[in-house]
């Protein structure tokens, strides 16, 4: 049976600004104000998703969320017109706005925690989209992420959709940005691993100091249990807190792993060498790790370059490196990668991409995608419009060029005539991708 590690990048989408509302996020905070390029950004990311398929991966494609989300402004008591709505809002409060025009749907290993069929004990692929209950802009993301899932993967032969946890701060879940899946093959039982920040039961638990610890063990061990998880191969794991209060708030920005291998940071995780002992012993000793010194890549430089951020692909027993093009401007960074291809025994190739609107906002190109592994059948079982071809490319890119604007912001935020360009090109999108009436607006 032929089985597939499946990327679902998320499309970036028209509304993409730089408001700085990410707590512990350096590039989102440091950025703020800043004009974005929402054309190039949406190109830079749709590059990438072309590179991939035209290399053999398999490659889909998840749209972007209806911004800005008026609905949530008049939940809070904001009246009138579109317009007026926004004015209100703005008047109350300006992050407000930006946060209801929000694009970060775009980072999609957020999304959802994904467990394939090898490793559940009903052989069915579960789904459960994250709370992201640590910021109001991406908490306001959860409903349209679970419907959006239901909509490509909705065969039940197949797939199971999960309720996202309840919110409140005891069950804060950031998805598969905190998750990690090894394996021999992809169509055998792997292990997941499940990184947290904190214990919401626990205070007595080490947690950062100066920024919040976004993911808690208790959301990761409700996840597993729901995923019919086999409990001797499901691993917690603690984030690093003094690296969490560096910035590194998810731990795709300090770790990633893919079949056998984890490249992760030397300050990873809580008690690093425990750590990588109790996976070695959940795994096998096929298992094999690559831990980067901090006397050659410090932290700063990893988090200034997104160095773990990068997607780490296999192909044909192959393992390569997909990184930002800030990788390669950074002196040790890219002395290190050399040294590490130079080396050959582990990683064959690192392929530079430039990424720098999504950057700006601190997403890289591991944030950028959902990891799905999918047998033949069940890949066949979903929305195959949402799959990547030569042909959905070019009609993607004519629509990006026909309806995005090349500069925003924060003031084009009131431009009523933004939120008509926005709703005439999801419109077009949803046939493109045949997503139906996929917009509130379209009802």
């Amino acid at each position: 049976m032929i089985t597939y590690e499946a990327n679902f990048d998320g499309l970036v989408g028209p509304s993409h600004n730089y408001a700085g509302l990410s707590l512990g996020n350096i590039a989102s905070t440091t950025n703020k104000n800043l004009a974005s390029n929402p054309k190039n950004a949406a190109i830079q990311g749709l590059e990438k998703m072309k590179f991939l398929a035209d290399t053999g991966y398999i490659q889909g494609i998840l749209a972007p969320h209806l911004r800005p989300n008026l609905q949530v402004l008049r939940q809070l008591g904001f009246s009138g017109s579109d317009k007026q709505v926004l004015k209100q809002a703005n008047r109350y409060n300006k992050n407000l706005v930006a946060a209801c025009y929000s694009a970060s749907n775009m980072w999609v290993a957020n999304a959802a925690t994904v467990s394939p069929s090898a490793d559940t004990s009903d052989g069915k692929v579960h789904f459960t989209p994250a709370n992201l209950a640590s910021n109001f802009h991406r908490s306001i993301e959860t409903n349209a992420t679970a419907k959006l899932l239901k909509l490509l993967f909705q065969n039940d032969n197949y797939f199971v959709h999960h309720d996202p946890l309840p919110n409140g701060g005891y069950f804060d879940d950031e998805g598969a940005a905190n998750h990690t899946r090894l394996c021999n093959n992809y169509k055998d039982s792997g292990v997941e691993i499940f990184v947290y920040g904190r214990c919401a039961f626990d205070r007595s638990n080490t947690q950062p100091k100066k920024f919040p610890a976004r993911q808690t063990f208790e959301a990761a061990e409700a996840i597993a249990r729901n995923h019919k998880l086999n409990p001797k191969k499901v691993i917690f794991l603690q984030q690093n807190s003094n690296a969490i209060d560096k910035g590194v708030f998810h731990n795709d920005v300090i770790s990633v792993g893919n079949k056998e291998l984890l490249f992760c940071h030397e300050h990873s995780y809580k008690n690093q060498q425990q750590s990588i002992k109790d996976i070695r012993h959940c795994f096998d000793n096929s298992l094999k790790v690559i831990q980067v010194p901090n006397s050659e890549v410090s932290l700063d430089d990893a988090l200034n370059s997104y160095l773990f951020n990068s997607q780490l692909l296999e192909h044909n027993n192959k393992h390569r490196l997909l990184v930002p093009l800030e990788c390669k401007t950074n002196n040790k960074v890219w002395k290190y990668l050399n040294k590490l291809v130079d080396d050959a025994s582990i990683i064959d190739d690192v392929i530079v991409k430039d990424l720098k609107q999504s950057m700006n906002n601190g997403g890289g190109p591991a944030c950028l995608r959902l990891r799905i592994v999918l047998t033949e059948q069940e890949l066949q079982a979903c929305n195959t419009n949402c799959l990547f071809s030569n042909e959905l490319y070019q009609k993607l890119l004519s629509w990006i060029n026909k309806h995005y604007r090349d500069r925003l912001v924060p003031k084009d935020l009131l431009d009523e005539n933004l939120i008509t360009e926005i709703y005439t090109a999801l419109d077009e999108l949803t046939q493109i991708l045949d997503l139906g009436d996929f917009y509130s607006f379209q009802k």
